[in-house]
């Protein structure tokens, strides 16, 4: 090979072992943006907030680590449920992200719980922080990506919704007095795994995905409605915008699993 061939064949190497390099580093900066919420081993970072209890209080084990997996279990609730709705919260909030995660429904309910808490969780989102929640408040003032599974046979129950205490939001452009608002989701049954995604900018779009379908969209997530009790009503000013808040994994007295919980920080691309 003459030196001027060898010297081509040397740039173009050095070109493409560039390129290469340039591809891995974008793959590696690309899933650096993926922060991973739960370790798969512990509850490190996650704070308790359930109802007749003080904040940080993981009243019996209710929430514990199973198989790699989040496991809301109430093997220790002698004396019933009473109206115990549960949170756990990640430790800091949230403005501008995309949430992942996957859930299902193990066969375990408290038949002394409300009958719509079957086979229904959910994940709470510009929620107030587990330490301004106080002691006999059952909801947190925040908004919900509603988890449900087939409840009877053949009748349809599409999971992805909203559902709004102490809160409001605006869908198809006016504001939307309902409680919760149904995505166009397909219904699963309680035990498969499902994955879901929640794209939610500051004060503005909220988008729900289930299995990577967009099945919900809506807009100005607010302070305002009913539903929650027990709240300082100092928090509670109607109105007001919700730019960020915290992301709880709920417990109303149906088992359920969360894992793969992910997140990533949008507010760099607004």
């Amino acid at each position: 090979m003459n030196m001027k061939i060898l010297g081509l064949a040397v740039v173009s190497f050095l070109a493409g072992a560039a390129c290469t390099s340039s591809q891995e580093k974008d793959l590696e900066a690309s899933k650096e943006e993926w922060k991973t919420l739960f370790n798969g081993k512990d509850l490190d970072g996650w704070i308790p907030k359930i109802h007749h209890h003080e904040s940080g209080e993981n009243y019996r084990e209710t929430f514990r680590v199973k198989d790699g997996a989040i496991l809301v279990k109430y093997d220790g609730y002698d004396e019933g449920f009473d109206e115990r709705y549960g949170h756990l919260f990640y430790k800091k909030p949230f403005s501008s992200f995309h949430l992942k995660w996957e859930y299902r429904f193990t066969d375990e309910w408290l038949e002394d719980a409300p009958s719509y808490t079957y086979r229904n969780s959910g994940v709470m989102f510009h929620s107030q922080s587990p330490e301004s929640q106080l002691k006999e408040q059952d909801w947190p003032i925040s908004v919900e990506w509603q988890m449900l599974a087939e409840a009877e046979e053949g009748v349809p129950r599409p999971t992805g919704n909203m559902c709004s205490p102490g809160t409001e939001v605006y869908f198809e452009g006016e504001m939307d007095p309902r409680h919760c608002i149904n995505s166009t989701s397909e219904t699963y049954k309680w035990d498969e795994w499902v994955k879901a995604d929640l794209i939610v900018y500051g004060d503005s779009l909220v988008i729900h995905l289930v299995n990577g379908d967009t099945v919900l969209q809506y807009t100005r997530p607010q302070i305002g409605g009913g539903v929650a009790h027990g709240f300082n009503p100092d928090l509670k000013v109607d109105g007001q915008l919700l730019k960020e808040g915290y992301i709880g994994l709920q417990s109303e007295g149906q088992g359920v699993m969360f894992k793969e919980i992910k997140i990533k920080d949008l507010s760099v691309e607004e």
